[in-house]
């Protein structure tokens, strides 16, 4: 068992006990791209994680050791700077976040490690903020709040890191809960829970392994897009401030006054925002047939309205529709590469993994890797 593993390591190495806190990796079950509108997010918590044993040294030096990696780093609570090696950051991140606030972080020493696949979007950065920083929460009693912890961890990513993520991958690692999913109100950070018990179903990651270069830049184009698009409305309507606040009767209203591009980001985001709503009263139905239709449609806009898919995810898509193993399937995340999220029928479990592997490499000649995901508790300590 993973934790063991870690632990072990941490007691052969510093001959001390230390805590031992887990931190999920996130899945996405549906709301792409509706975050930086204000909209609706629809995640959870899975059983891919990152495990971190940690002990207060009662001095200044942290000695901080990454299992998988085979490397380590130390540095001086009192004053450190970036670190060439990537991975620390964010650690170190969360570390400032805490001094920031005149909360003490002393000497520590940690080994850490998980089994969340690296670039498949399943947010293995703030998997490992969280756990730190729910672990120097614990370890120097400072009480913060769950909320708090997920401000501080996309803080430390946004300012140490200098990605500037949104903050549902933190949110999900935190407050996850097993067999449920939640809709985040990214405007508000309100959230309500709803029950995703899968007992004739199975979700399988299909990871396509590609990561395209113009990831970021078209990201960015995306969110530009988008403030064009409420700007545009604004001349028109009262009360816009964002397209959260547009239903898709005015988008269509007003049409004529739009570039094509941007009338058609507009409207992959102001549907994708109704279609999170229409999920959480589809799951009240227990209809998770409806569900996966929406997941389907999400794709469909994804790839021919918000256009951040690429061939390798709309095969996939199309490979899972064509099997007729599925229920649902789109890709998931800030697009161009990474993973397409597909609810299976589990008696189909196996035929499907073998199927998709086979014709992604019979027919595109790459290599495809997959992942069985179980959805389950948020940050805590074992």
């Amino acid at each position: 068992m993973l934790s063991e593993i870690i632990k072990n390591k941490f007691t052969s190495i510093f001959k001390d006990d230390p805590i031992v806190v887990r931190s999920p990796g996130r899945i996405n079950m549906i709301g792409e791209h509706t975050d930086y509108n204000e909209g609706f997010v629809m995640p959870a918590a899975i059983d891919k994680e990152i495990i971190c044993a940690i002990r207060p040294n009662h001095g200044n030096k942290c000695k901080i050791i990454a299992n998988d990696l085979n490397d380590s780093i130390e540095i001086d609570i009192t004053g450190f700077e970036k670190s060439d090696k990537g991975w620390p950051n964010y650690i170190l991140g969360v570390i400032e976040q805490f001094q920031r606030k005149g909360l003490e972080v002393k000497g520590f020493d940690c080994v850490f490690g998980g089994d969340i696949p690296l670039g498949a979007g399943l947010s293995s950065s703030a998997a490992l903020e969280c756990a730190f920083a729910y672990a120097f929460n614990t370890l120097f009693e400072h009480n913060l709040s769950k909320l708090e912890l997920v401000k501080l961890s996309q803080a430390a990513e946004n300012e140490f890191v200098g990605v500037k993520c949104g903050i549902m991958d933190q949110f999900a690692s935190v407050h996850g809960k097993a067999d449920k999913i939640f809709r985040l109100d990214c405007k508000s950070l309100d959230f309500e829970y709803f029950d995703f018990v899968l007992n004739d179903y199975q979700l399988v990651l299909c990871d396509s392994r590609i990561k395209h270069a113009l990831a970021s830049s078209e990201y960015n184009t995306r969110r530009l897009e988008c403030e064009k698009g409420v700007a545009n409305l604004q001349s028109h309507c009262n009360g816009i401030n964002s397209l959260r606040d547009v239903s898709i009767e005015q988008l269509k209203k007003h049409e004529k006054e739009f570039d094509p591009v941007i009338f058609k980001r507009c409207k992959f985001v102001v549907e994708e925002i109704d279609r999170v709503i229409d999920c959480c009263d589809l799951l009240k139905k227990g209809d998770l047939i409806g569900f996966g239709e929406n997941m389907f449609k999400t794709h469909e806009g994804l790839s021919s309205d918000y256009e951040v898919s690429c061939k390798e995810l709309d095969f996939l898509k199309e490979k899972a529709v064509e099997s007729d193993m599925v229920i649902g399937a789109r890709m998931m995340g800030g697009g161009f590469g990474g993973c397409t999220l597909n609810i299976v029928k589990i008696d189909r479990q196996d035929q499907f993994i073998n199927f998709m592997t086979d014709v992604y490499n019979r027919e595109l000649g790459l290599e495809l890797k997959t992942y069985i995901v179980k959805i389950k508790d948020g940050t805590s300590e074992l």
